[in-house]
């Protein structure tokens, strides 16, 4: 089985003491290739960093989180479009909207994440896509530049059926992660996963986040990591009533041709 989790939060300070171990335990999984978030400036620049230090192994976006909005300036939008450029960079993003939190005003997030898609739009990069109660207002912008994207991917997909058939009607990829395996509030994705076609549907830990619930015994430390994505897999594709290699072969193949990565081997 071979998997890339497009969604993997590996600058996060929990990795720091063991990375290395980390990267191990997912290979040992067959998570062979990984896509680091970038949700801030210097996030972002950390994760080209660790792509750096990892090529072929690791890739990165280049974004700012809507809660982090509040602080993207002119500096911030110049020093973006300069690390999308970097041959690691594979996406802009994360970047949408987040009215869950409103950490940010929602007028200055609608604008960042307007001058965002602005620079996949230049650019002619895929965009990486956060989306959390704001769905109106996010569908209308994105509407509005998506046959100027070359793809979109809404990551860690948590919304409803109608959400699900918006995204799709504009042929955007949907990323699912470990809610689906959440008995709390993710039961309805498992009906909803079916929906999704072969070559729209990735998958991601959203790492250290998201621990799916149904892995058994949890860790410890509860801290997501990327060599669980076999995990989601495998609960993706007994939903789906296929089989887990299929399943991961066909995920494996949408991510390679979204981001524009090599084939392993």
């Amino acid at each position: 089985m071979d998997l890339i989790d497009i969604g993997a939060n590996l600058t996060h300070e929990s990795f720091r003491h063991d990375f290395d171990q980390v990267l191990q335990r997912a290979a040992g999984q067959g998570v062979s290739r990984l896509v680091v978030t970038g949700a801030s400036l210097q996030g972002s620049v950390d994760a080209l960093a660790l792509a750096r230090q990892r090529p072929g192994v690791l890739f990165a976006t280049a974004g700012v989180h809507p809660h982090h909005a509040v602080d993207y300036d002119d500096t911030t939008d110049a020093r973006l479009r300069e690390l999308a450029t970097q041959a690691e960079v594979v996406a802009v993003g994360e970047t949408g909207l987040d009215y869950h939190r409103n950490y940010s005003p929602r007028d200055i997030q609608l604008a960042v994440f307007e001058r965002q898609l602005a620079i996949a739009v230049d650019l002619h990069m895929p965009v990486f896509l956060h989306q959390r109660d704001a769905h109106d207002d996010f569908i209308a912008l994105l509407r509005s530049v998506r046959d100027r994207l070359p793809a979109a991917v809404v990551h860690c997909f948590t919304d409803n059926g109608e959400a699900l058939r918006h995204y799709l009607d504009l042929d955007c990829h949907i990323g699912i992660t470990g809610w689906i395996c959440d008995e709390r509030r993710g039961t309805h994705l498992r009906e909803l996963v079916k929906l999704i076609p072969a070559d729209r549907l990735m998958l991601e830990t959203d790492s250290p986040y998201l621990l799916p619930r149904t892995v058994k015994p949890p860790p410890a430390h509860r801290r997501n990591e990327p060599m669980f994505l076999k995990h989601i897999c495998e609960e993706v594709a007994r939903d789906r009533g296929e089989d887990a290699a299929a399943v991961a072969a066909a995920s494996t193949r949408t991510a390679e041709l979204f981001f524009r990565l090599e084939r392993a081997g």
